[in-house]
This record gives structure tokens, C-alpha cells and sequence, in this order.
């Protein structure tokens, strides 16, 4: 008995060790180079317990934070952008994208980060989503590949090198680029995995990118949204799918679908972000990406109106009006475009129930604790716009001067034909209604 303790204490006393020695072999950045972990051993250790808390332990090397310049000469090659790379979500609540399981998902976490631990070099890159402080979500890149990891550090905002640990939920995307195809079986076969696959648990903070998946931009932006609403919503702030826009001295929002916004060029221009994605919190508005020429943090004013997009050919909508906050966010709900329904025009996975954003948004009768009230209690105005006239999209131009006129409060005075109002307010009911009647609070109105 005594021989067995003997031999255990020994062998507890050698693993500090060993990993003391595995630690030493580890990189990071300082301002200007590289430099061994021996000269700076606290910042070292600290990396590699973090890493290794997220299951990944260093076998060689690691680099932190590295600039572009240093990227490129640790190999980064040009890596052709993606797109339709399989997308599954576990704690998805919006239709349209795969589910992963629990089990799958901890399956796959296993096989990934065993991969990660036996490679000689990663690469480890810190960044946000959310361009402020004030209201983010702070991001941890484990890879295996410096092209991955230029290719994501693009896709977030810049923080200082110890920011992330100093938070109390970041997130963790774990990128194997180089993984065996057994893993990419995981959740499924087929051409649409042969670049490889992402996967998200919300639970668990965590994407995982296998093979090209980090090509795909669209992909990891869809998975970062939902993977971050929580977060925010837990610092105050409500995330929503829109746009924010400069406009003059004010900042706007839109909520319009992607093509809309992108086919006028007056409203690109003036875009603070061309991807769709804004928090509101009690200090001020964010945008989720920096697509932009600065990755610098940036918070901006809270909006001085919303402005929510829809399409109608029979121009039983008009061309704008002012909504009540009832009114503003039951068109929110719908997303009417042109005989389809897009609930809270939003199109990727999201793990809050729309009729929850609506409310959160514009209704006195939120009652939703992870989402605070916001644009309600600030009294900001919505408008309803009408994308389409006589059957055809209006121009850029147009669709600009509506913006103009709400704001100068200067609304044109429009009769629309009862009996086409009276038909899609039909349409509207049986959608609304039929999906989410049984949450509607009674200001919700056409």
C-alpha cells in the first residue's frame, strides 16, 4: 500500500513539471516581435491554462494575436472565399438550419480539440463582436492554420491582448483546418461537405470550424449572431437584424431584407456596416462586424428612428406612415415581402423567439427577462416604407427621399384603396395569427 502511495505521489509531482517544460516551448506576441515564453512566463502560463480550460493543450507552439504582417510570414496563403458550407445550430429556434445534437456536438468537440492538441503550431487571435465595449462579446480563435485565423480576425473587432481574460463568458471558435474526413462525417455526407462543415452550441459558446468552413463568411457571421445574442442580451443590450445608417447628424435603422439594402448604392454609402446586425443598449447602438475600413471599437448614437422595409405590389401599403409602437412591431413580426413572411426579418439562426423581439422592441407589454425594453422606452418613431410601386422596386434615390421626409416630419398624405388594405390586413392575420396568436399582446395591429 505504501509503495502504491509512493508511486503516486510521484507521479503527481512529475505532471507540474512536464508541464512546466511543455509551457516554455510556447510563443506570443509583443509590440514589435516575437519572444520565447522564458522572458515573459506569466502571460505565457496564463495563455495556456486558458487554452487548455477549452480543452486544447499546447504540444509546441503558440502564437497570440499575431498583426497581419506577422501572419503572413508564418505562412498564411490567399484562401478563396466560400460560400454554402453546412451550417448546424443546437438551440436554434428559427426554421431553415440543421440541428446538432448535444451528443454530436460534444462528439465533435472531442475529435477537434484532440486534433488541435497534436498539432505542433497554433495560432490563437482575440477580437469582438460588437463594435463597443460597452455592450460586446468577446471571441477566442484556436486554430490550426494562419489563414484561418487571418481570414476570422477580419470578421471581429479589435480588443486589447488581455481583454479576453478579463471576461466572464467569452466565446470560443475552434477552427481545425486540416481535420480528417471521418470527422467531417460526423453530421453528414455528401458534396456539400466536401470543404468541410461548421457546427454551434449557443450553450456552450462554441463554433466549430472544420476544414475550408472559415472560407465561408456568411456561414461563421450567421453562427457568431446566434452564438453571441445571450451574451449581449445578458449586458443589456438587445441584438436585432438591422442596419444602421449615418444619416446627416442622425443615425437610422432599417429593417429590410439583405437584397433591398444592397441594391441601392445611396444606402451602401452611407451603411456603418454592410452586414446586417445591431445592438441597442441603454448607452448607445453597435454594430455586430466591422466591414468597414476600421476595426477599431466604435459605440454610436442610440437611432433616431426605425424604418421597417416591406414589398407590396398591389400598393395596399403605402408608400411610408408613421407606426404606433403596436402597429411598428407587428409589421416587425410579419416581415411582409411580396406574399412571403420573414418573422422579424430574420433569416439565420437566432435562439430568441421573434414575437419576444417584437415585444422587447417596441410594445408596453414586454415581458421577456433577457431582453430589456428599448426603443419603446426612448419614445424613437417608426416608419413603414413600401419597397415597391405599381409592381416595381423603387430607386435609390426615392427610397432615400422617404427616409428625408419622415425625419423632416413632413409625411405625404396617401389614400390606399380599402379593399386591397382590407385583403392583405386577411393575409397578415392568418400568418401572424397562425404562428404566434397565442403571444400577441392586444396593441399588436395592422
Amino acid at each position: 500500500m505504501m509503495g502504491f502511495l509512493r508511486h503516486a505521489a510521484r507521479a503527481a509531482a512529475s505532471r507540474p513539471a512536464a508541464i512546466l517544460r511543455q509551457f516554455h516551448c510556447a510563443y506570443h506576441r509583443s509590440k514589435e516581435r516575437l519572444i520565447s515564453a522564458r522572458e515573459d512566463q506569466e502571460v505565457s502560463f496564463g495563455l495556456n491554462w486558458a487554452i487548455a480550460a477549452r480543452g486544447v493543450v499546447v504540444k509546441d507552439k503558440v502564437f497570440h494575436n499575431l498583426e497581419i504582417s506577422e501572419l503572413q510570414k508564418a505562412g498564411t496563403t490567399y484562401t478563396e472565399r466560400l460560400s454554402g458550407i453546412p451550417l448546424h445550430v443546437r438551440g436554434n429556434v428559427s426554421s431553415g438550419v440543421p440541428d446538432v445534437s448535444r451528443a454530436q456536438f460534444a462528439k465533435l468537440l472531442k475529435l477537434v480539440t484532440f486534433h488541435l492538441s497534436s498539432t505542433s503550431s497554433l495560432y490563437v487571435q482575440d477580437g469582438a463582436v460588437g463594435s463597443s465595449a460597452e455592450c460586446d462579446a468577446k471571441v477566442r480563435v484556436i486554430s490550426d492554420s494562419p489563414s484561418a485565423v487571418m481570414v476570422l480576425s477580419n470578421i471581429l473587432w479589435k480588443i486589447p491582448d488581455r481583454a479576453i481574460s478579463h471576461d466572464t463568458c467569452p466565446l470560443t471558435i475552434y477552427s481545425a483546418s486540416s481535420i480528417s474526413s471521418n470527422v467531417k462525417n460526423v453530421l453528414g455526407s455528401g458534396t456539400q461537405y466536401a470543404n468541410g462543415f461548421a457546427a454551434a452550441d449557443i450553450e456552450r459558446s462554441s463554433l466549430i470550424l472544420c476544414g475550408k468552413a472559415f472560407a465561408d463568411s456568411t456561414v461563421v457571421k450567421d453562427a457568431l449572431t446566434a452564438l453571441t445574442a445571450p451574451i449581449l442580451s445578458a449586458r443589456g443590450g438587445v441584438p436585432v437584424p438591422g442596419w444602421l445608417l449615418s444619416f446627416g447628424d442622425s443615425i437610422v435603422m432599417l429593417f429590410a431584407p439583405v437584397e433591398i439594402i444592397r441594391s441601392y448604392s445611396e444606402t451602401r454609402n452611407a451603411l456603418l456596416s454592410e452586414d446586417c446586425g445591431v445592438v441597442i443598449a441603454s448607452k448607445g447602438s453597435t454594430v455586430l462586424f466591422p466591414t468597414k475600413a476600421s476595426r477599431e471599437p466604435q459605440l454610436f448614437s442610440k437611432p433616431t428612428a426605425v424604418f421597417i422595409v416591406s414589398s407590396d405590389s398591389t400598393d395596399a401599403i403605402s408608400s411610408i406612415s408613421k407606426l404606433s409602437p403596436g402597429q411598428a412591431a407587428y409589421h416587425f413580426l410579419a416581415g411582409y415581402q411580396d406574399g412571403k413572411f420573414v418573422p422579424a426579418y430574420c433569416r439565420g439562426p437566432t435562439p430568441i423567439e421573434p414575437h419576444a423581439l417584437a415585444s422587447s422592441l417596441f410594445s408596453h407589454e414586454a415581458n421577456v427577462p433577457m431582453l430589456p425594453l428599448q426603443l419603446k422606452e426612448d419614445g424613437t418613431p417608426a416608419f413603414l416604407i413600401n419597397a415597391k410601386h405599381c409592381g416595381k422596386y423603387i430607386d435609390g434615390k426615392e427610397f432615400i427621399k422617404l427616409i428625408e421626409l419622415a425625419l423632416a416630419d413632413n409625411l405625404p398624405d396617401i389614400k390606399t384603396a380599402d379593399i386591397k388594405v382590407g385583403e392583405l390586413k386577411g393575409k397578415y392575420r392568418s400568418f401572424v395569427c397562425g404562428k404566434f396568436g397565442k403571444y400577441l399582446p392586444e396593441e399588436f395591429s395592422f
